[in-house]
């Protein structure tokens, strides 16, 4: 009896320890902001940072732990394809996170962009 009981407190006392070492080494890797954005940049492509920034406004808790695990994953190597911004907007769409863009319609007429409301004004 006496012997389950010492291993019983030997196995919560490993368990304390590896939960301290844990900790330890998980606040050692903290990455910052800077370096957060550098190695995001390295696979970021055309409008992912437009995508990537308009998601971190609307869904503020949410993003600062998929930018953390972004950034962890990027980091140990295992995202190494660029991502674009339609790749983006597809990934937080499966994660159930409906961004929403700015979105404009410009026309090309003369060698200048015009919008739909100029455009409209034009015709009449």
């Amino acid at each position: 009896m006496a012997d389950a009981e010492l291993d019983r407190l030997r196995q919560r006392k490993l368990l304390q320890m590896q939960k301290r070492f844990q900790t330890r080494k998980n606040e050692g890797k903290a990455i910052s902001r800077e370096q957060s954005s550098v190695l995001l940049n390295q696979v970021f492509i055309g409008r992912a940072w437009e995508v990537f920034e308009a998601a971190k406004l609307q869904y503020r808790a949410e993003m600062k732990r998929i930018e953390e695990v972004l950034v962890q994953l990027i980091s140990e190597g295992k995202v190494r394809e660029k991502i674009n911004g339609e790749e983006l907007y597809s990934f937080f769409h499966q994660l159930g996170l409906m961004v929403k863009l700015k979105t404009r319609i410009q026309f090309m007429e003369h060698g200048k962009l015009k919008s739909v409301e100029e455009k409209m004004k034009d015709k009449k």
